[in-house]
C-alpha cells in the first residue's frame, strides 16, 4: 500500500519526536533484554501447567512474573497484566479453575515457542480463538509479541483505537478476528512505514495516536482531550517519566561503573552488558573501556550466551563466571531475576556469585520478589548490595580487597 501524505508525516513526527514510545521505549535498552527473560518465563509457564503445579491464581503463579515483566515495559503495555488477573466473580480469565482450558493455554504457548514461521503461528492463534476460553482474548497477543515481534503486533486498547483513527475502522477490542484483521493493516502500513520490521515500532505509534497525541481526523475528540487541561498533566507525566527514566540510566551506569572498577582492581576481567558499552561513566569515558570483547566461555549456547551478555556486570576468572550483578532501577526486578536464574540453571557450578545492585529503599521489595515460587528453582541464592553501600565503599574495595570474598561484608543475604 501507499501512504496517504497526511499519515506519512504523521510518522515522521512521531519518529523525530524524543518523546513518542519511539523514543522513550522502542529503542530503550530494557525492550531488548524483555525478549530472552520472557521467553523463558513462557517455558516455565508451560512447564507448570504441563505438570499440574499451575496454581488456581494469577498471584504467585508463573504467569504473574510474565505479565510484569512484560508490563514493565511501560507506556504501551503498561496495565497488560490485567488482562490476566483473576476475576471470581465473572470467572474470567477461565484459566485457573478449568483443567481442560488451561491446557489448551498452555498448548497455546508451547506451540508458540516452537513456532518457525508467520503461518505456524497464526494456526496457534486460531486454535486458542476456536477453545473459546471465557475472558482470554487478544491480550496474549501481549505475550506473543514478545516471542514473535516481527509476526504479531502488540494490543490494548489505546493501540486499537490509533488504528481505528488511522484507517476509519470500527474494530473491537475482545476478537481475535478483528485482532487479526488489524495485523493484516499494522502489516501493510509498516512495510511502508520505514520504521522496523519489528512491529512494536508502528504499535508505539498506534499507541500515540489513540491517546491523542498525534491528531488525525478519526482522532479528534481524543486529540482535542489530550490538549484540555486534564490530559495536559498526562503529557506531563510522560515528560517527567522521561527526565526520571533518564536519571535513573545515570545511576545505573555509575553502579556498573563502580562494579568494573572494583572487579579490575581484584584482579578480574570484567564484562558489561552489550547494549550498555557506550553508555557513559561516572569516571570519564565509556563503560565498555577495558572491558571483554567477547565472552571466554565456549561452551554457551546461542540462546543462553543472549542472555548472559545482557547482564550488567560479569566478573571473570579466565574462563570462569564468578560473580554477575544485576542492577535495578524502577522497572527491573523481575527481568533481571530472570537472567540470574537463566545464567544459574546454564551453569550449575559452586562459587558463582549472584548479585543484586538496588536502591536502598527497595530492599524489602526485593525480598518479596525472591519469595516467589517461580525463583526458588535458583541454586545461588542472589545477595543484595545496596547503592549506597556500593558508592561508599567502592574505594576501599579497590584498595584492600583480595578477591570476590570482599563482597561478602558489603552484601545482605536475602
Amino acid at each position: 500500500m501507499n501512504l496517504p501524505s497526511e499519515l506519512a508525516g504523521l510518522l515522521q513526527r512521531y519518529r523525530a519526536d524524543p518523546e513518542s514510545v519511539f523514543h522513550t521505549w522502542f529503542l530503550g535498552e530494557d525492550r531488548l533484554k524483555a525478549f530472552r527473560t520472557i521467553r523463558r518465563g513462557v517455558m516455565e509457564v508451560v512447564q507448570d501447567i504441563q505438570a499440574g503445579r499451575f496454581p488456581n491464581e494469577f498471584r504467585g503463579s508463573s504467569l504473574e512474573v510474565v505479565m510484569t515483566a512484560v508490563a514493565e515495559q511501560k507506556q504501551v503495555f503498561e496495565g497488560a497484566a490485567h488482562a490476566f488477573y483473576w476475576k471470581p466473580k465473572l470467572r474470567i480469565p477461565d484459566i485457573y479453575e478449568n483443567r481442560e482450558n488451561q491446557l489448551a493455554f498452555g498448548r497455546a504457548l508451547n506451540e508458540a515457542l516452537k513456532a518457525t514461521d508467520e503461518s505456524s503461528l497464526l494456526s496457534v492463534i486460531a486454535r486458542l480463538d476456536l477453545a473459546k476460553i471465557k475472558g482470554l482474548g487478544p491480550a496474549v497477543a501481549n505475550i506473543l509479541y514478545f516471542l514473535h515481534p516481527t509476526i504479531v503486533s502488540p494490543f490494548n486498547t489505546a493501540i486499537l483505537r490509533g488504528y481505528n483513527a488511522v484507517m476509519g475502522s470500527q474494530l473491537k477490542l475482545g476478537s481475535w478476528e478483528d485482532y487479526l484483521h488489524m495485523r493484516e493493516g499494522v502489516l501493510g502500513i509498516n512495510h511502508e512505514s520505514g520504521l522496523s520490521k519489528d512491529l512494536g515500532a508502528l504499535a508505539g505509534f498506534l499507541f500515540d495516536v489513540g491517546i491523542g497525541k498525534l491528531a488525525v481526523e478519526g482522532n479528534v475528540a481524543q486529540a482535542l482531550s489530550f490538549e484540555s487541561q486534564k490530559v495536559q498533566k498526562a503529557l506531563a507525566k510522560r515528560h517527567e517519566e522521561v527526565a526520571q527514566e533518564a536519571r535513573e540510566a545515570n545511576e545505573h551506569a555509575r553502579m556498573q561503573a563502580h562494579l568494573l572498577k572494583i572487579g579490575r582492581a581484584l584482579g578480574y576481567q570484567v564484562w558489561v552488558a552489550r547494549n550498555d558499552r557506550s553508555a557513559l561513566n561516572c569516571h570519564g569515558g565509556t563503560l565498555g573501556e577495558g572491558c571483554l570483547e567477547s565472552l571466554p566461555i565456549s561452551h554457551l549456547v546461542p540462546d543462553v550466551r543472549s542472555t548472559v551478555e545482557f547482564i550488567d556486570v560479569l566478573w571473570v576468572d579466565g574462563s570462569r563466571i564468578v560473580c554477575a550483578f544485576e542492577v535495578e532501577k524502577s522497572t527491573s526486578i523481575y527481568s533481571g531475576i530472570l537472567r540470574l536464574l537463566d545464567l544459574d540453571l546454564s551453569f550449575q557450578y559452586d562459587g558463582l556469585a549472584l548479585y543484586l545492585v538496588a536502591p536502598d529503599a527497595r530492599d524489602g521489595e526485593v525480598r518479596a520478589q525472591l519469595a516467589r515460587p517461580s525463583f526458588r528453582g535458583l541454586l545461588q541464592r542472589p545477595a543484595l548490595i545496596a547503592f549506597s553501600d556500593l558508592e561508599r565503599d567502592c574505594e576501599a574495595l579497590c584498595r584492600y580487597g583480595q578477591n570476590h570474598e570482599a563482597l561478602r561484608k558489603l552484601a545482605r543475604i536475602v
